[in-house]
């Protein structure tokens, strides 16, 4: 599926804070934990439990939160298809961002353990 400007458009203004109440459904739905959660976000994006916090609490659009966000450098070895879009082809860099996020979310929910959600690049 191709992204369209007017996708694009509309994840840079979708709130955090919005969002959040359904990945921590679908985790804890799956029998993972808020930690966890937080622990495959944390690696993602460097926000601590307080930061991430301040993110829902400031009700932060997709745009700002990534603006603010320290992406770990080994978050282009995450791949595949979520939604319907294969990451590695998307061309906007925050929606592909916001596909990292939904996409290590995805993983948690379907029982991959932490350690390879956590990416390491191979030696």
């Amino acid at each position: 599926m191709k992204v369209t400007p007017e996708h694009n458009a509309r994840v840079a203004k979708l709130t955090f804070e919005s969002v959040y109440p359904h990945y921590l459904a679908k985790v804890e739905k799956k029998g993972r934990t808020k930690d966890e959660l937080h622990q495959v976000i944390e690696w993602l994006t460097g926000f601590d439990k307080e930061q991430l916090t301040d993110q829902i609490n400031n009700k932060n659009t997709f745009e700002e939160f990534f603006s603010e966000a320290n992406i770990n450098p080994n978050a282009g070895l995450i791949t595949g298809v979520i939604c319907g879009y294969r990451i590695e082809e998307i061309d906007n860099d925050l929606t592909r961002k916001v596909r990292y996020l939904d996409k290590v979310i995805d993983e948690l929910a379907k029982g991959r353990s932490v350690d390879k959600i956590l990416r390491q690049p191979k030696l």
